[in-house]
């Protein structure tokens, strides 16, 4: 009764359970190489229903307008919409699949748990202390999302020039990364930029730096912060 009176938020729940389900045989080629390749389209393809989803959910009508444009980029679903888009015909790249692994698990964690609430209190224990240890770890796991969407930019970059990639895939990825980094849900890209920069501003200051590479480093963080969009 409860899965039939909220048909949307188990679909979504239903969809992420599959993307768990084909992004670990993608990272645990357990079937064999080439099926690990088809795993990865169809986790990717999976988020992207998820991402729809949950999108329809956010802006239920739907208007051909700049402005509902505008507000469906705000929204993450929309962001990861797009992700899906630019990686599920590329090359498979094992740090792509990450970001959609972890937030799928999290999000079909906490609909599970509503699940479990809703048949009894007390059903299923060792599986409801599974749920809590993942949930306690929730800041981790989306700080390592949230570096992993960092990092894939360079990979995107490194990609095009080892004939993995495609010439748009790395200004599309930009945009998404700006996306990112300007949301208002979740915060922790823009965090771990800040935390990155500290990181390496403290190592270059050090006396031990050579002073080509300090140069280098505060260069490159200077490009990286005129590239950053304003956050309002």
């Amino acid at each position: 009764q409860f899965l039939m009176a909220n048909k949307l938020d188990t679909a979504m729940w239903i969809s992420r359970l599959f993307t768990v389900y084909c992004s670990a045989l993608f990272v645990l080629p357990l079937l064999g190489l080439h099926e690990a390749a088809s795993f990865y389209q169809r986790a990717l393809l999976a988020n992207a229903l998820t991402s729809a989803l949950r999108l329809h959910q956010r802006l239920p009508h739907f208007q051909l307008s700049r402005a509902f444009l505008a507000q469906a980029l705000l929204e993450d679903s929309c962001h990861y919409l797009l992700y899906s888009l630019i990686f599920v015909n590329s090359y498979p790249v094992t740090m792509s699949i990450f970001p959609v692994l972890l937030f799928s698990l999290l999000h079909a964690a906490t609909y599970t748990k509503k699940v479990l609430d809703a048949r009894s209190s007390n059903s299923l224990p060792f599986l409801r202390n599974l749920l809590e240890k993942l949930n306690a770890n929730q800041q981790n796991i989306l700080k390592f999302i949230a570096c992993n969407e960092i990092f894939l930019m360079p990979a995107t970059v490194f990609m095009l020039f080892s004939g993995q990639g495609s010439l748009l895939q790395p200004f599309i990825y930009y945009r998404f990364l700006t996306l990112r980094y300007s949301s208002r849900r979740n915060p922790y890209c823009r965090t771990l930029f800040t935390e990155l920069r500290i990181v390496v501003e403290h190592l270059i200051m050090k006396p031990s730096c050579p002073v080509f590479i300090r140069r280098l480093c505060l260069s490159g963080i200077s490009f990286i912060s005129r590239l950053a969009p304003t956050v309002a």
